[in-house]
């Protein structure tokens, strides 16, 4: 029992040093604007390359995989730039890059 009291205490601790994140903050907006896009276009997010607070809430920009190719580095992704406000609801958004996987930024 003893032992017990010892692993919980442990875990705690352990629990409370880590920070949850933020409901309203960068993690909650990029996950909110990959599900947002995903739902309206049907494509999958490969993942966010830049999250930024504005006036009345984020902009995020989504990468997406577009046309899936074998060899997969032939495969066309593109950028979405995502803007939502601070709860988290999509504004608007739009295409601003459409490039191969693998290409090195010009």
């Amino acid at each position: 029992m003893a032992e017990q009291r010892r692993t919980h205490a442990g875990s705690s601790k352990k629990a409370s040093a880590r920070r949850a994140p933020s409901a309203g903050g960068p993690e909650h907006a990029a996950r909110a604007a990959c599900e947002s896009l995903e739902g309206l276009i049907g494509h999958p997010s490969e993942g966010v390359s830049a999250v930024r607070r504005e006036d009345h809430g984020w902009c995020v920009v989504v990468d997406v995989l577009e046309v899936p190719r074998i060899p997969d580095t032939t495969s066309l992704l593109a950028s979405y730039e995502v803007r939502l406000d601070q709860a988290g609801e999509l504004l608007e958004y739009r295409r601003v890059r459409r490039y191969r996987r693998g290409a090195a930024d010009e």
